[in-house]
């Protein structure tokens, strides 16, 4: 037997996975979206290294809770609104649906403000990049197959490589950042709680739940690619995890040892230029505007998943407008209305992001146990429930989430909930 007919049950093994990996690794890199790289760069130009160590505490809060949300998608064959809806009522529903819809549309509002940022950085108008790039996502899920929509969005997800080449860029002590990485510390002062709470709130967030479930469902995998899902959850969430330590890594290693302080991700690709050099800050740049087009298509079109599969109707990307008209206007209304928002005369959407960031913290605790009570339910899951050991695990990081984003919704609240 030769080594290429050895190989060959690997092979086939490969193109299986190969054929079914997209939802993991596309909902955990979105949400490395403008929030979330302001939130590492501010994380690493005012803390340093400091907050490396909770990353991989956060990789595997991630692998948990994606993995049970791409169990119940493949399992079930519905989405999280679909389930939702037939086991808790409509009235449980309508309040849930009501705070992602606004919440997804502050978020829109705040991944365009992304785009308008990155694009003036290399001197284009926020009047012209904003309405192209909302024609242009707006195009690719009304015209694009689910299978050329993925692909986009896959090739959009490796563009994520630009964070990685700018971290190595900003040359690094690599000793210190390995120390840092492995050696948990924890400060009790203002600042660092609330940026610590916001890092995790930032890379769990409940849409993505929604979103993967419902593209898992529309891509059609069934419970005998349950195995290969789970590869794709914890190749996507660790790569994602990958990417915001070296936001970090690039914003500690220049602005944090120039004493640089910085409130945006733009503050922070223009700051690099004279500590970095221009390369270093340009794939900075570029790594803003790809996750903020990247995000801007994903968030509305989560949105659009979870009210259709709430009422029961049709939706998918490979539909038609005829077949799905309600899950394309709803596309269309919050690429509008998101976009609209930023060409508006305001000074700041700050408080918008706020409201937003306010609405997830109440909604994550909810999902998840909701989420929690679904995957255990024998009727629905079958073999398929959670174990004990898996189930303990479970709880606790719910617990721990939702301790944590209770202090992420007070401090949003009320400012002053934590004094320095």
């Amino acid at each position: 037997m030769t080594l290429w007919q050895r190989l060959k049950p690997i092979r086939a093994r490969l193109v299986v996975l190969l054929a079914v990996i997209g939802p993991g690794i596309i909902t955990a890199n979105v949400d490395n979206d403008a929030g979330g790289i302001t939130t590492y760069s501010v994380a690493g130009a005012h803390f340093g290294y400091s907050l490396l160590w909770m990353l991989g505490l956060v990789a595997l809060a991630l692998i948990i809770v994606q993995e049970m949300s791409a169990r119940l998608g493949v399992v079930t064959g519905k989405g999280l609104a679909d389930l939702i809806r037939e086991n808790f009522g409509v009235r449980a529903t309508v309040v849930i649906i009501g705070i992602v819809l606004f919440a997804n549309l502050a978020n829109t509002v705040s991944e365009f403000a992304g785009v308008a940022a990155s694009m003036e950085i290399f001197g284009l108008s926020k009047y012209v990049s904003v309405p192209l790039v909302a024609g242009g996502v707006w195009l690719l899920i009304v015209k694009g197959s689910y299978k050329s929509v993925e692909r986009i969005f896959l090739a959009a997800s490796a563009l994520y490589l630009a964070y990685v080449a700018s971290g190595i860029l900003a040359n690094p002590p690599w000793p210190e950042v390995l120390r840092a990485a492995r050696t948990p510390s924890f400060h009790f002062e203002a600042g660092y709680v609330t940026i610590f709470v916001t890092i995790v709130g930032t890379t769990i967030a409940p849409w993505m739940q929604f979103y993967q479930q419902s593209s898992i469902v529309d891509k059609g995998l069934k419970v005998t690619d349950y195995g290969y899902e789970r590869i794709d959850v914890v190749l996507g969430s660790a790569f994602a995890v990958l990417v915001a330590a070296f936001i970090t890594i690039a914003c500690a290693a220049t602005l944090y040892a120039g004493g640089v302080r910085i409130e945006t991700a733009k503050d922070a690709a223009l700051a690099l230029r004279p500590l970095a050099g221009p390369y270093a800050s340009t794939l900075f740049a570029l790594g803003l505007l790809n996750a903020s087009v990247f995000s801007a298509a994903i968030l509305p079109l989560s949105t659009a998943y979870v009210v259709c599969e709430a009422f029961g109707w049709e939706a998918g990307v490979s539909r038609n407008w005829k077949d799905a008209p309600v899950f394309f206007g709803i596309y269309t209304a919050l690429i509008v209305t998101g976009a609209a928002i930023i060409l508006l005369p305001v000074k700041s959407l700050v408080q918008t992001m706020l409201d937003s960031q306010t609405l997830n913290g109440v909604l994550l605790p909810v999902i998840l146990i909701v989420m929690l009570r679904l995957i255990n339910d024998k009727r629905l899951m079958g073999r398929f429930v959670n174990g004990r050991a898996f189930n303990i695990v479970a709880w606790a990081i719910v617990i721990a989430l939702i301790a944590l984003t209770g202090i992420l919704v007070m401090t949003s609240v009320f400012p002053g909930f934590l004094r320095s």
